[in-house]
């Protein structure tokens, strides 16, 4: 997937998951291997509020890609 695309699907509709999954793109993704950067894209394709309880809510997901991702975020986001 382009960066560019990257980029506007990290736009959410809350402003705290901008800055969170903003932040990982810019600093994290390009030195990713390829199974986080897959990772991270399926992440994308979730819903606002499944992205506020995984990544701000503290909620698991029961998908292991999912789960990954959410983990490496979570871990950027805290550095």
């Amino acid at each position: 997937m382009s960066e560019r695309r990257l980029k506007w699907q990290c736009r959410r509709g809350m402003r705290e998951l901008d800055v969170i999954l903003s932040r990982y793109l810019e600093d994290h993704y390009p030195v990713s291997d390829d199974t986080s950067k897959r990772a991270f894209c399926r992440l994308l394709e979730l819903s606002d509020p499944e992205l506020n309880a995984l990544l701000l809510g503290g909620s698991k997901s029961a998908d292991t890609e999912i789960a990954h991702a959410v983990s490496l975020v979570r871990g950027h986001s805290t550095s």
